[in-house]
């Protein structure tokens, strides 16, 4: 018996190969037909679109889930701009929790703040009531914690990166982390998956691809993730960061053993490892790696037949990651390389040299066109951290695009916010305009970019025979061939702030299947 067939009609539909497709018909979880609505055949169920835009569903390529979840319901602190407002809301937070609880927090973002100095350990056992504090700060590389957690956690003062004034950094950073996190029960870490990934759904995303890792969350999180991936939800491709961790990641129902493998630190935490050294802060941060480790991990890759892929941020470490593919080649080939289609996370520091390397050994670059919005651009952290010239340089999607280094297009919630037409309004109006895109291939790089990210090639589009996974859109700004305008026509207006309204989404659909209906 056939399975019921849907027609959605009455649309505006981002079909390059039929410009003037008004109508679908889902069946069986895929496009069975696509035309005007006036040809439309007999459907067993028929949804009125009203003249909304039907476009391909987005995919995040890189996520915290968990992380996200937990923000969303706990302590947000990305709009406290000082030291004793971030106090405030960690008392007022405390307040409401069990004297035993952990105050879980997360989004400060001292670059922002008229005097970039965060209390200290003492100041959070006193705000929090002598509870155990951890906060990340917005780039997730380091954290400030109260003394009750410091001495929870004496592992920390005999590693890298400790401070006795509470803001850790690189390894001890990971102790406390996995000490905090120990707290969170496993039906508090379900309950924030699906919540994350439900709030995925209501802005159109249909797929994301979680970065976890033995030094970014744990085995129990991460399967238990995969386990709920489509079921109601965006469906999941999880990366498992573990050097030489291929066997691992795969057992672990990982498609790549990359995403959060770190290669470096971040820009917000001084930690990513650049080859100048940082403006406001002593030293070019940290590399994690050697090429030797680099290498070895491919060909490990390579044995079990995995993607792979690092997270790199500065230059000095890209340059290191790119060294190991040089030597990775000499052992078995760049072709092999290319065809693995393997990953860097973030590649915000780059060069025409470094680009030329992703061209040669066919990397994807996974990039979050927000970080660009949130902190490029004169007198934001970029500038303060490496100065004007190197931070319009940094991010420089549209060179990299323009030389067909492949691009997928996230978030890195929650280091920033899930927020794909802003993302794609951020890429096409970088604050260098040399390195904008245009608003359709931001919008490729976001949507078939993430499934050509894990060799799904033949998603991502509105064509007969695909899957029916798409998102349907209000467009308050317009349409213009088939995609909203996300620019103010004024170019003087144009930019990353741009205050013209974004599509909100009505109905999201994964493979026939409605995940997110609005209300």
């Amino acid at each position: 018996m056939t399975n019921p067939s849907t027609l959605y009609r009455g649309g505006l539909l981002h079909c390059p190969a039929d410009p003037s497709a008004t109508a679908l018909l889902v069946r069986d979880g895929r496009i069975a037909w696509l035309g005007g609505d006036a040809d439309a055949p007999v459907a067993d169920r028929v949804v009125e679109l009203d003249g909304a835009l039907v476009t391909p569903a987005f995919v995040d390529a890189h996520v915290h889930a968990t992380d996200t979840g937990l923000a969303l319901s706990g302590l947000d602190l990305s709009a406290v701009r000082s030291a004793g407002e971030l106090l405030d809301a960690v008392s007022a937070f405390a307040a409401g929790l069990p004297g035993d609880a952990v105050v879980l927090g997360h989004g400060w973002d001292d670059s922002t703040w008229a005097r970039p100095v965060p209390p200290d350990a003492a100041e959070l056992d006193r705000a929090a009531g002598g509870r155990k504090v951890y906060l990340s700060q917005a780039s997730i590389h380091s954290a400030l914690v109260s003394a009750a957690l410091l001495a929870a956690c004496p592992d920390a003062a005999a590693a890298a990166g400790y401070d006795a004034s509470g803001w850790l950094r690189r390894d001890a950073h990971h102790v406390v982390r996995a000490a905090a996190f120990a707290s969170v029960t496993r039906a508090q870490r379900v309950a924030a998956q699906r919540r994350a990934l439900q709030h995925a759904a209501s802005l159109g995303i249909a797929a994301v691809h979680e970065c976890g890792g033995p030094e970014i969350s744990d085995e129990e999180d991460f399967t238990g993730l995969l386990a709920i991936s489509g079921a109601g939800v965006p469906e999941v491709y999880g990366y498992w960061g573990e050097l030489l961790g291929a066997a691992r990641a795969r057992e672990l129902g990982a498609v790549g053993a990359g995403g959060d493998l770190f290669a470096d630190g971040a820009l917000g935490s001084r930690t990513a490892h650049v080859s100048a050294a940082y403006l406001d802060g002593d030293g070019c941060g940290h590399g994690y790696v050697t090429a030797e480790q680099v290498r070895d991990h491919l060909l490990d890759c390579a044995a079990h037949g995995l993607q792979g892929g690092f997270h790199a941020i500065g230059d000095a470490a890209i340059s290191t990651v790119l060294a190991g593919f040089t030597l990775a080649a000499e052992k078995v080939g760049v072709d092999r390389l290319r065809a693995a289609r393997h990953r860097v996370e973030h590649a915000e520091i780059m060069n025409k040299r470094l680009i030329a390397g992703f061209v040669e050994f066919g990397i994807v670059a996974s990039m979050q066109p927000a970080f660009d919005r949130l902190w490029g651009g004169a007198g934001r952290m970029y500038e303060s951290r490496l100065g004007l010239d190197r931070s319009l340089e940094s991010n420089p999607m549209g060179a990299m695009h323009s030389v067909g280094v492949a691009l997928a297009f996230g978030s890195d919630s929650p280091v920033t916010p899930l927020d794909p037409w802003g993302s794609v309004r951020a890429a096409a109006a970088h604050h260098n305009p040399v390195q904008r895109m245009s608003v359709r291939a931001a919008f490729a790089a976001h949507t078939r970019g993430g499934w050509r990210a894990v060799h799904l090639d033949n998603e991502g589009v509105l064509a007969l025979g695909a899957p029916a996974t798409f998102a349907v859109w209000s467009t308050p700004a317009g349409v213009e061939r088939g995609l909203p305008v996300l620019q103010a026509g004024d170019p003087e207006l144009r930019g990353a702030d741009d205050p013209t309204p974004l599509p909100v989404c009505r109905a999201t659909v994964l493979r026939g299947d409605v995940i997110y209906q609005e209300r």
